[in-house]
């Protein structure tokens, strides 16, 4: 049964590989463009929820005044 997970595991050759392969497919530029929206996206929806959490906290004091 281990035998047959074998194949399936996925070391460190095998991740510079996936890496390389892709960076001369699809190039460092368009990598970084995508990589660097995906991080801004999600730092706009981590800003989001602090936000309606600080609105949340507000109402809720409000309500208990």
């Amino acid at each position: 049964m281990i035998l047959s997970l074998l194949p399936l595991a996925i070391g460190p050759w095998q991740i510079v590989i996936v890496v390389g392969l892709a960076l001369l497919f699809f190039g460092g530029k368009a990598i970084g463009k995508k990589l660097g929206g995906a991080i801004k996206s999600t730092g706009e929806g981590v800003k989001e929820f602090k936000k309606a959490l600080k609105e949340d906290e507000s109402k809720e004091e409000k309500e208990e005044e």
